[in-house]
């Protein structure tokens, strides 16, 4: 098998991955994990293998062992931005087929990218410490050494020795206390994932039950507030993915709730969704990030993309079923009215790159390139607007009979743009309507792979918009004088809807119409942080200072990259001195990803 990914340093074309076993103990005190990770790999090919590469990043390794002997060994020289990698002498060389046990003891290091540690100031209560894992693109070789690529997938047993309780991207089974103070949390993964899916977290962690499957997890003092938050749909979202896709594979579905430093909406870790505490709003109005997370299940963590050059599979697909979830839920309408939201999203993310930039492609080059720097709402948006495109194409009763093949076609495998296309065509050229084979074969693949900037526009259905666009119409005219009562029959979402509208006005609102707004419709003061952050851009785009205190604490207090990094660059614009003194003040709050983005955005790295 060719390496088809350009972001992993291992030579993974030649070693298959069968079974991974990481031992660690938590060590808060040093802010570290120590232990050591067991790989079971498989020879590939047919010359003997002599060599196995693995990826590091900053890792201190003590020592290896493979099938208890003691190989040669060396960590090369570092190939930014993807680390230094591991090479390992298979002195007399292993035959295809063949499995090998390495055995390689280690700890982390305090420029370990994938692992976020909180002292208890940082956390909810301020009673304990906690650590918390994000791999995702390819920060999982901070951790332990491994072929760091979406391309390949593994096993997983999870052994974390820690004095306060632990939960991984596994199903936890029985373990006895180690005697020393600490647990030992044994967990089994049973699906192979790719190494970016190993997730744990440990800290003061309280549990409750939100549905048949599933149970929420978070510090505490916001359990309450949490279970509140999801327990009304997390069943329903179950019944509906099932119903249009196939059974759910993965036994249960958690969602760790995190601390507010957290970078992203949520991360699809497999048994446990980790979720941002922005989700807990106190209206069950953000809890289509859980829809999203559940939709991973199968679209990214059962069936997932090759490479980070082919990330719209895992994120279109994903966007699409979450779309389809909601409209199941809440009505036909409601997944155009998420279109809408998603497309505004979309527009953000081109303009901010540019038109022609490489990174607004479906498909981008990623040779050299940290995939970090090409994240954006772009293959989730644009990937699931070509998925509806040959959704209304082929029309909904038809697509829906592709949907579960497509799956369990890949099911356990990682697969390309290419590979993609070809089972969609397959799938369709057996389906013996001749309507549809006449439409397929207009489907102008290359243009929707690599052409840049907006895909065409679609005919949205705007039943859930039209009052919120009404709405930002009038704010047009200096005249108009506002209510409370605009927006008592507004969703949250639809009042977003309106906010984004006025994010576009040009010129921008004046600063006291925008306090206005903001006062008018008691936004500044919201629980909701879509709509305080949403809220803040027009503020800031309006020059109203008197908001900057709540923009201020807002920074300091949420690590969600979705809102953080559009509020640092209007603020910078606005006030350079206060944007970087904020960041500054609040650099050890962010996790490493949240931290490098914004040193970008503020030109500081």
């Amino acid at each position: 098998m060719a390496p088809r990914d350009p972001n992993t340093l291992a030579n993974y074309g030649d070693w298959g991955m069968k079974h991974t076993t990481v031992n660690f103990k938590v060590n808060f005190e040093k802010q570290r994990l120590e232990g050591s990770v067991l790989l079971e790999l498989e020879s590939l090919t047919d010359k003997k293998s002599r060599e196995i590469i693995l990826d590091t990043n900053h890792l201190s390794i003590s020592s290896v062992k493979l099938d208890a002997a003691d190989p040669e060994w060396a960590v090369k020289d570092r190939v930014e931005p993807f680390g230094a990698p591991l090479s390992v002498s298979v002195p007399n060389g292993v035959s295809r087929g063949d499995v090998v046990k390495l055995d390689i003891a280690l700890e982390t290091t305090e420029r370990c990218v994938g692992l976020q540690w909180m002292t208890p100031a940082q956390t909810g209560n301020k009673k304990h410490p906690y650590v918390y894992s994000q791999c995702q693109a390819i920060l999982a070789r901070s951790i332990f050494p491994c072929q760091d690529t979406p391309d390949v997938k593994s096993t997983f047993t999870f052994n974390i020795t820690s004095p306060l309780p632990v939960v991984a991207s596994g199903v936890p089974v029985p373990s006895d206390s180690t005697g020393d103070g600490d647990q030992l949390f044994r967990f089994e993964q049973r699906v192979p994932i790719p190494s970016y899916l190993f997730a744990l977290a440990s800290g003061d962690l309280a549990t409750a039950r939100i549905g048949k499957r599933s149970v929420v997890t978070t510090g505490p003092e916001a359990l309450e507030g949490a279970k509140w938050e999801l327990e009304n749909d997390m069943d329903k979202f179950l019944d509906v993915a099932e119903k249009l896709i196939f059974d759910y594979q993965w036994g249960e579905y958690n969602v760790l709730v995190l601390p507010p430093s957290f970078a992203y909406g949520g991360m699809e870790n497999p048994i446990f969704t980790f979720a941002t505490p922005t989700i807990i709003s106190g209206d069950r109005q953000n809890v289509d990030v859980i829809a999203h997370e559940l939709s991973h299940s199968w679209s990214g963590n059962l069936v997932g993309c090759a490479s980070w050059e082919h990330f719209w599979l895992n994120e279109g697909w994903t966007t699409y079923l979450e779309r389809r979830i909601g409209a199941a839920i809440h009505g036909e309408p409601q997944f155009d009215f998420s279109a809408i939201i998603g497309w505004k999203s979309l527009e953000d993310s081109v303009s901010l790159f540019g038109a022609d930039h490489e990174f607004t492609k479906l498909i981008i080059k990623h040779e050299g390139v940290d995939p970090e720097d090409a994240f954006s709402s772009i293959p989730y948006e644009k990937g699931f607007h070509f998925l509806y495109y040959l959704d209304r194409l082929v029309g909904r009763e038809h697509f829906d009979k592709f949907i579960p093949h497509y799956f369990k076609t890949w099911a356990n495998k990682s697969l390309d743009s290419f590979e993609f296309k070809k089972t969609f065509l397959d799938f369709f050229e057996a389906y013996g309507n001749a309507g549809i084979k006449e439409k397929i074969a207009q489907i102008p693949w290359d243009d929707r792979f690599y052409k840049p900037g907006l895909p065409p526009k679609p005919e949205f259905n705007t039943a859930y918009v039209d009052s919120c666009l009404a709405l930002a119409e009038k704010w047009k005219s200096e005249d108009y004088q506002p209510s409370a009562k605009d927006t008592e029959s507004f969703t949250a979402n639809q009042t977003l809807v309106f906010l984004q509208a006025v994010q576009n006005f040009s010129p921008p609102l004046s600063s006291e119409r925008s306090h206005l707004l903001g006062t008018t419709y008691n936004i500044s003061s919201s629980k909701n942080v879509e709509l305080k952050a949403a809220y803040y851009v027009i503020s800031l785009k309006a020059g109203d200072k008197k908001e900057l205190p709540g923009v201020v604490e807002l920074l300091s207090s949420v690590g969600r990259m979705k809102f953080v990094r559009p509020l640092y660059r209007k603020l910078n614009e606005l006030d350079r001195d206060l944007a970087v003194k904020t960041f500054k003040e609040n650099r050890d709050f962010y996790p490493s990803t949240t931290k490098g983005q914004l040193e970008k955005d503020l030109g500081l790295k």
